[in-house]
């Protein structure tokens, strides 16, 4: 009767719980769907920022045209002269997943343009739920059965554990097979993963960009190869044939840039794919398969899993024309080529060790001998192949993510603000509460350990490390951190229940019964299997001390007090996980009403308090559409590449893609030299200009990286100046330095705008301006048809005559003659360096007092001016209160805010007090997170700048975006 009824509560208890489970899973899901969908219900159906305009346009090239036109697509409309043979040089996976979508699931139901807006909402709601397989992965008692310290023992004592041994008997199976905690936990990663703020910046609706499906397809290739792994499955290791299939699709979306085969020697920015994308997801799977090796977890199974991984995943990636033999060539991603041949050569010993019987030490000895000879073999190949220049060098970006500082030597690379190293701050606006439950439970799983579970390990360091040296890779955290978080939350909770509803009691019973059969069973063994098994237990016997201490705790909760305190505790965390929960989720949607803004559009309010969206920079390029020539040519900064041929289908000098430094540098040098000078590049290249104007980071904001970028490959820009310090503001008041007032750039900025500043009528006409002035379009005029003509004339096609790269005009040699390409640190194949210019460059960026020193005399040798740190020759006015108001209120980040942070935080208190003296706004400034230089202080325990600012009347209570004021970060 009794055990009736105890059957029938229990399953009424496993329906409950299943129901619980159910609604959970409801409830995240339909919040990961609706806090993607917020930037389409506020400004609609409408792609965003900048690269995602790309992928629209290949999109709707390749919906338009078919797959064999798309693959053999060299477009003429971007990078003008030159082209792009984009079909050959894009990770097309994304553009497939789109066009699929529109044949043969929605049709005429859904427009092209809103499926590619809906991508991001549909794939984040996937991510979302692949990671709560990851996390239901991790927690599986048959994955959990060991800890990190136990394992580590027996492989230094070289008694490797089984699966058996692996597996936990501590968690109980509700229904359906479904294990607790590990539903807990893939429900609550689940809930994580559904609106934290790192994975959210790049799965907004609208925005149409790579890693929207690719963190995606990383989770699924990430998951797929745990599962394969999973212990006590004998046929587990199939998933590694999934994961292979997963990583190919991993490949297959655009990332970041691309390896255009004709233009090989002039990359700079990545010689293959990105490291974001699927470069990441082999090494990690290789550094995991690596460590298991390290673990004494290498068996058959781990071996079919990671060869099959490997073979299935390479063969297919090596298809893609972009990607071609680069996981064979290139140094990014030869490690995991490395453990290939490794894992082959050690199950070849284990082959032959099981045949031939060997002990332990002649084991050893014959595997010490065939790595000997493999390794030999190995240099030899080496030595062979690296003089024919058969390795592909590590791109800039990669290699800044393993040096010092945070620059990485390239000029284009460092103007990006995603590329600079990421704060505590940064962590904790991305992931918020996460980054306290992520390490819990990275602790849970490192006493919970088997070989699915220390992949989590091995991702969540990795993940830490190059996300802390390159802040848009806080992005790869994001299933990580959740996961981890997931699996904190969800063994809090199902602790807590069990507590509430008496289950542990039982399971402790149970677990003390085993434990006792287990000492019978032992006892009854002869001498010669305790002789046998006396080393094999040591690692146990090592750990009896802790193992009586949890016993002697689970006595005494069965005692009524301890019933007591447990179900208060138990109260007590889950009250309070349910608030810090909700205050999670409540952050989460705040800050994802500012990462859904498209930027392309803009919200403002007028004086009179309206609210308005600014659409100016769409309006500018639907006049270029609707007024200009279908060939016309527009020069603009290569930030607005993507979208002039996105929304006007106009040409373009160059785009984001980046790939040709010495292009850009030409195009930076039209834009900050001189008028004549930018106007005799221009009129051989473009037929119109196209400005951003406006303030915040527009043109002019940005203009002194274009001249930083333009004098690495024309030294003559900058002469003797590698961060061409001559051209910038010399005050917060705008004032220009006399290199920037004279500039191209400057003089089509501030037309008419400013006091004095004309351009010539001549050469310029201006056509359009922008309802609220963020954008001006400038005819050129005198334009070069000759240049023009010689141009379309002059390309040279293959034998297949679709591959037709074009040329410079004969106009740009006197130009072209005294540039000097850009040598990477990383160009060692090219056989080409620059070794003084390197050092000047990070000496300057490192040390802002010399750079200044330097600037400075060079300025007065040449009797120009220089916009770091002005010297002043009379002391500046005071600032009036609304002027600091002024100052104070606007937030964002300039080289004036970059510079007054170096000087604070490198206790440059001279530089600092004189450039206050002629500059007293500057002590007022605030960059894009609402911090200023008293919090640099305050973090920096910088006294004196603290004192000088007090002086000033900068008030030190103030809160930044985060909440956060300047004492806060000193008690931190």
């Amino acid at each position: 009767m009794s055990k009736s009824t105890g059957s029938s509560s229990d399953y009424l208890i496993s329906l409950v719980w299943l129901g619980a489970v159910v609604y959970g899973l409801g409830i995240f899901l339909s919040n990961a769907y609706a806090i993607r969908l917020q930037a389409i219900e506020e400004f609609g159906t409408v792609i965003h920022e900048f690269d995602p305009y790309f992928n629209w346009r290949a999109t709707q090239y390749l919906y338009e045209n078919g797959a064999k036109k798309f693959f053999t697509w060299f477009d003429h409309k971007v990078w003008y002269p030159l082209g792009r043979p984009v079909g050959s040089t894009i990770y097309p996976g994304m553009q497939f997943t789109a066009v699929y979508l529109k044949n043969y699931v929605f049709g005429d139901s859904m427009s092209l343009n809103d499926i590619c807006c809906y991508i991001p909402v549909w794939f984040g709601v996937l991510a979302t739920i692949i990671v709560g397989f990851i996390a239901y992965e991790a927690s599986l008692p048959v994955n959990t059965g060991g800890s990190i310290f136990g394992v580590l023992l027996s492989a230094l004592c070289g008694q490797y554990a089984d699966d058996k041994s692996m597996a936990s008997s501590g968690s109980a199976s509700r229904i359906f097979g479904l294990s607790s905690p590990a539903v807990e936990s893939a429900v609550f990663a689940m809930g994580f993963m559904a609106v934290v703020p790192a994975h959210l910046m790049r799965s907004v609706g609208g925005g149409y960009d790579n890693e929207s499906v690719a963190v995606t397809a990383m989770t699924l290739t990430f998951y797929l190869w745990m599962r394969s792994l999973r212990s006590q499955d004998q046929y587990g290791y199939l998933f590694g044939f999934l994961a292979g299939v997963a990583y190919f699709y991993m490949v297959s979306p655009p990332t970041l840039q691309f390896r255009p085969p004709y233009f090989e020697t002039k990359l700079t920015i990545d010689k293959v794919a990105a490291w974001g994308g699927y470069i990441f997801v082999l090494n990690l799977i290789g550094a995991h398969a690596a460590s298991l090796v390290l673990l004494g977890r290498f068996s058959t199974r781990v071996y079919l899993s990671y060869t099959l991984f490997y073979v299935v995943g390479t063969s297919l990636a090596i298809q893609v024309p972009v990607v071609g033999w680069a996981p064979l060539k290139s140094l990014e991603q030869l490690a995991p080529c490395a453990v290939f041949f490794g894992y082959q050569i050690l199950q070849y010993c284990e082959i032959v060790r099981k045949k031939k019987k060997m002990s332990r030490k002649e084991a050893w000895k014959f595997r010490i001998q065939v790595a000997v000879v493999s390794l030999m073999i190995a240099a030899l190949l080496i030595v062979a192949i690296t003089p024919k220049t058969y390795f592909g060098p590590i791109s800039s970006r990669v290699r800044g993510l393993f040096v010092p500082h945070t620059k990485t030597g390239n000029p284009l690379v460092d103007s990006v603000a995603e590329h600079q190293a990421a704060s505590n701050q940064a962590y904790w606006q991305y992931l918020h509460i996460l980054c306290y439950l992520a390490p819990v439970g990275l602790a849970m799983v490192l006493f919970r350990f088997g070989d699915s579970a220390s992949f989590l390990v091995v991702y969540s360091l990795t993940a830490y490390f190059f996300s802390h040296k390159m802040v848009r890779l806080v992005l790869l955290t994001a299933p990580i951190a959740s996961a981890l978080g997931g699996i904190a939350v969800g063994r809090f909770v199902a602790w807590s229940v069990s507590s509430l509803i008496g289950e542990n009691n039982d399971n402790a019973d149970l677990t003390t019964e085993k434990k006792n059969d287990d000492v019978k069973q032992t006892k009854s063994n002869g001498k010669s299997k305790k002789k046998k098994d006396k080393k094999s237990t040591s690692s146990k016997d090592s750990f009896a001390g802790v193992t009586a201490i949890c016993g002697g705790f689970a006595e005494a909760s069965k005692s009524t007090e301890g019933k007591i305190i447990k179900t208060v505790t138990a109260i007590v965390m889950l009250g309070s996980l349910y608030m810090q929960g909700n205050a999670f989720k409540d952050y989460s949607w705040q800050l994802s009403a500012s990462l859904s803004n498209p930027s392309i559009m803009l919200k403002g309010q007028l004086r009179d308090g309206t609210v308005i969206k600014v659409d100016d920079y769409r309006e500018a390029y639907w006049w270029l559409r609707d007024n200009t020539p279908d060939n016309a040519r527009v020069m603009a900064w290569w930030d607005y590449g993507y979208q002039i041929t996105g929304i006007a289908n106009r040409t373009t000098i160059a785009d984001g893609n980046t790939w040709n430094h010495e292009h850009i540098a030409l195009l930076g040098k039209a834009l900050t030299g001189s008028v004549e000078e930018g106007y005799s590049i221009a009129r051989h290249l473009a037929d119109y200009v196209l400005i951003w104007g406006g303030g915040g980071g527009d043109d002019l904001a940005k203009s002194p990286h274009l001249a930083r970028i333009a004098n690495s490959v024309y030294r003559d820009h900058c002469p003797g100046d590698v961060t061409c310090r001559a051209f910038g503001f010399v005050d917060r008041q705008g004032t220009p330095s006399k290199m920037m007032e004279n500039s191209f750039l400057y003089t089509l900025h501030s037309h008419k705008l400013k006091a004095g500043v004309v351009a010539d009528p001549d050469k310029f006409k201006e056509v359009f301006r922008s309802k609220y002035g963020k954008v001006r379009i400038y005819k050129l005029l005198g334009v070069s048809r000759q240049s023009r003509s010689w141009v379309e004339n002059n390309r040279e096609c293959d034998a297949g005559g679709w591959f037709c790269p074009g040329k410079y005009p004969p106009g740009l040699k006197e130009i072209l003659d005294k540039k000097k390409d850009f040598a990477q640190l990383e160009d060692f194949n090219r056989g080409a360096s620059d070794e003084d210019y390197q050092k000047e460059y990070f000496e300057n960026l490192n040390n802002p007092n010399l750079a200044r020193k330097r600037a400075q005399q060079k300025a007065n040798d040449e009797g120009r001016e220089t916009n770091e740190v002005p010297q002043p020759s009379v002391e500046a006015k005071a600032l009036s209160d609304e002027e600091k108001i002024q100052i104070y209120s606007t937030w964002e980040n300039t080289e004036d805010t970059t510079l007054m942070w170096k000087l604070v935080t490198s206790d440059a208190i001279e530089d600092l007090e004189q450039w206050l003296k002629i500059d007293p706004g500057a002590a007022w400034l605030r960059s894009a997170d609402g911090r200023g230089p008293m919090w640099w202080a305050f973090e920096s325990k910088n006294q004196d700048a603290v004192t000088l600012l007090m002086k000033l009347g900068v008030p030190h209570t103030d809160k930044d975006k985060n909440g956060l004021s300047p004492v806060d970060l000193l008690k931190e």
